[in-house]
């Protein structure tokens, strides 16, 4: 009998229910922004970053990891990129709001106090701070041999961090409404895998060597997980400062494509023109036998980031990104009205997520 593919809900990280708690949890964060001592929130909870008004300037926040990720740099003993990934998913959210970001600091737990692997993870965090433009200020490392324990000789450790981003005025911000129907959804491309998905990852390429070569990828399984997520910042300031319009920007990371619903769901986004994913991205589904839907639930599948503009912006939004020597192309258009649809039409199949 044929063995059912693998789920993401299934290896452990169930959207629907991180969902149900992220709309729990929402309702009680609310309750906070009235209290602010200086400023005046303007959006805390839903979009891809925390915005508050504070009269010079409108700052932007926003705290994320790496996630189990570090699993893999754990069994790799290879912590050199996993700081890159933790810049990269924080200042990759502000920029989704018009924001430019600034500031960063990091937050480190560790099982043992392992100098090497702490002064890598420095290192790391420096390189990906230098390629987004962001000063890190400050941060906290803690030993928490109670919480985190070794596991096959491997230090367990806990990297996540945040990021302040700034828009000089209101009407800077990229929150997703104006985007209307006949808008275009130009896809840039990732690095691979970013810092995402990595539980069912695990799962699916359980026995096989990290440290060996393995199909069609160009190097070893544990090098290419360990690849770092792209930093987009720089692109898109430029972008920013040139006045070309843009309507939503939507960074794909957990829950993939299902994120362009986060800029707005009065509209169907339909993503027709997909490039052929990288070869990674074959050999997760082949070995975890995932179906299609759930490939474009869970990954990136070799677009990191979304851009949604009129038509009259793709040729200057193309260029801008090829500047910076990554590629883009039109992946979908904008359906309006909607109720936040995501469907989907690669390789003469068709999924839909709502």
């Amino acid at each position: 009998m044929r063995r059912k593919g693998l789920s993401y809900a299934e290896s452990g990280v169930n959207i629907k229910q991180i969902d149900l708690v992220h709309h729990l949890i929402g309702g009680l964060i609310q309750r906070t922004h009235r209290s602010a001592n200086k400023g005046r929130v303007l959006s805390g909870f839903g979009h891809y970053a925390g915005l508050v008004d504070i009269g010079s300037c409108i700052l932007a926040l926003h705290c994320d990891g790496v996630g189990t990720k570090l699993l893999i740099a754990q069994a790799m003993n290879d912590f050199s990129t996993v700081g890159i990934d933790c810049v990269a998913m924080n200042v990759n959210d502000l920029i989704c709001v018009g924001s430019t970001p600034f500031a960063f600091v990091d937050y480190i737990a560790t099982a043992k106090p392992d100098p090497d692997a702490l002064s890598t993870i420095a290192n790391s965090l420096v390189r990906g701070a230098n390629e987004a433009g962001v000063a890190i200020i400050g941060g906290e490392t803690a030993v928490v041999p109670g919480l985190l324990s070794n596991v096959q000789n491997k230090n367990s450790i806990e990297l996540s961090g945040t990021a302040m981003g700034f828009i000089k005025n209101r009407s800077e911000l990229v929150l997703g409404n104006r985007i209307t129907k006949g808008d275009i959804i130009l896809g840039v491309e990732s690095s691979g895998l970013h810092s995402n998905g990595f539980t069912l990852v695990r799962r699916a390429l359980l026995k096989l060597d990290l440290h060996k070569n393995v199909g069609n990828l160009d190097g070893s399984l544990g090098n290419v997980l360990l690849t770092p997520t792209r930093i987009y910042v720089r692109p898109m300031i430029d972008l920013f400062s040139s006045g070309v319009e843009v309507h939503g920007i939507a960074h794909i990371t957990g829950g993939s494509f299902t994120k362009l619903r986060r800029i707005n769901d009065t509209i169907n986004y339909r993503l027709d023109s997909m490039p052929d994913p990288p070869e990674i991205f074959k050999l997760i589904q082949v070995k975890g036998r995932i179906g299609f839907a759930e490939m474009y639930r869970t990954f990136n599948m070799g677009i990191g980031l979304c851009v949604i503009a009129p038509r009259a912006s793709a040729e200057a939004i193309v260029s801008k990104f090829e500047k910076y020597r990554m590629r883009t192309s039109k992946v979908g258009t904008i359906e309006k009205p909607g109720t936040g649809e995501v469907s989907y039409g690669v390789l003469n199949k068709d999924a839909r997520h709502r």
